[in-house]
C-alpha cells in the first residue's frame, strides 16, 4: 500500500466549506431556537418541568453519548496485540493527520461497516465490524480508517451530536405536547394564567413541528456534507480516491445481503456509519443521512483526475 508522504500534502486540512456549514447551521439552530423559546413564553408554556428534563438530557449526552452509542452498537474496545496490522494502519495514517491515534472497536456483525465517536480528538474510536474486515482488501481498510480519521480532525462528531440534540428538544415537545396542553388547561382553569387555552396549545405544536422540521433538513445537509469532507480526507491521506470507491461499492453490496434483522438492529445507528444501513437509498436526497453512492464515487473520481495532474 502506497500513502502519501506528509510532505506531499500541503493542501490537506480542516475543510473550509465544512467548517463554514457547521458554523452556519449553528447558527440558523440557535436563532431558531431563540425564536422558539419566545413562541412558549409567549404561550405562558409552564417551563420548569421542560427545561430540568432537557438539562438532565443534555448533562447525559454530553458525559455518556460515547459509551452509550459503544453499548448500542455492541462494539468491545481492542487492545493493540488484538489486530496488530490494524492499529499499525491507523497508526500510519493519525500520524499523516496530525492527530492522536485514536482507539479501536470491534463490532461483532456481518454487517460492514465503520464509524468514529468522540467529543474531541484525544478520546476518540474507531469501529469496525467484522463483516467490513471480512469484505475489504487491506487498501480498502486503510481508506475507510482515514475516513474516520478525517471526521475526527473536522470534529464533526461533536457538532452533529450538538445539532441533532436541538432538534431533539422540538421531538420532545412534539410528542409531550399533550400533556403540557392539560397542565396549561389545568392552570387556566384554577386561574394560575395559562389563558389561550388550546389557541396556545395548538401555537406552541405548530411551533414544535416547524422547528423540528427545519433542524432536520438542516441537520442532514450537514450529515451529508461532512461525509464528502471525510470522502475528500481519506484520498488525501491514502493518495488513492480509487480504494475508497471500491471500498464503498463493496460495502453497499454487503449492506444489501445482510439479514433485514441484523439490519434493524442497528438502524439506529446508521448516520453514524461511513454508508446508511438501510438495503435502498433515500428516494430524497435531502432526506436521507448520507449521500447517494453515485454522487460520493463521482466526486471521489473528479478528484482523482485532480490528483493526477498535480
Amino acid at each position: 500500500m502506497t500513502t502519501m508522504a506528509k510532505s506531499t500534502r500541503p493542501w490537506y486540512g480542516r475543510d473550509v466549506g465544512l467548517s463554514f456549514r457547521m458554523g452556519l447551521t449553528m447558527f440558523l439552530l440557535l436563532a431558531l431556537y431563540a425564536a422558539f423559546v419566545l413562541v412558549l413564553l409567549l404561550a405562558q408554556v409552564p417551563l420548569f418541568t421542560l427545561i430540568t428534563v432537557l438539562v438532565l438530557v443534555a448533562l447525559s449526552q454530553v458525559l455518556l453519548s460515547d459509551q452509550i452509542v459503544l453499548w448500542a452498537s455492541g462494539a468491545r474496545i481492542l487492545r493493540p496485540e488484538e489486530t496488530p496490522e490494524l492499529h499499525r494502519i491507523l497508526t500510519r495514517l493519525a500520524q499523516l493527520a496530525d492527530l492522536p491515534t485514536p482507539k479501536l472497536a470491534w463490532i461483532n456483525t456481518r454487517l460492514p461497516n465503520a464509524f468514529a465517536i468522540g467529543k474531541n480528538p484525544k478520546s476518540a474510536v474507531i469501529a469496525v465490524t467484522r463483516g467490513l474486515i471480512e469484505r475489504l482488501d487491506a487498501s480498502e481498510i486503510e481508506a475507510v480508517l482515514a475516513h474516520e480519521l478525517t471526521h475526527i480532525k473536522n470534529r464533526d462528531v461533536a457538532v452533529l451530536s450538538l445539532a441533532s440534540f436541538f432538534a431533539m428538544v422540538a421531538a420532545f415537545i412534539v410528542q409531550q405536547f399533550f400533556f403540557i396542553g392539560f397542565t396549561m388547561e389545568g392552570d387556566r382553569r384554577q386561574g394560575r394564567g395559562g389563558g389561550g387555552g388550546g389557541q396556545a396549545i395548538i401555537l406552541v405544536w405548530l411551533a414544535s413541528v416547524v422547528v423540528w422540521a427545519i433542524s432536520y433538513v438542516l441537520i442532514r445537509t450537514l450529515s451529508r456534507y461532512r461525509e464528502y469532507a471525510a470522502d475528500r480526507g481519506s484520498a488525501i491521506l491514502t493518495g488513492h480516491p480509487g480504494y475508497l470507491a471500491t471500498a464503498l461499492q463493496k460495502i453497499q453490496t454487503g449492506v444489501r445481503q445482510t439479514p433485514s434483522r441484523d439490519l434493524r438492529q442497528v438502524e439506529s445507528m446508521s448516520a453514524f456509519f461511513i454508508f446508511p444501513a438501510v438495503r435502498k437509498d433515500s428516494v430524497m436526497e435531502i432526506f436521507a443521512t448520507h449521500p447517494s453512492l453515485e454522487h460520493r464515487i463521482q466526486r471521489l473520481e473528479k478528484l482523482q483526475q485532480q490528483m493526477e495532474k498535480k
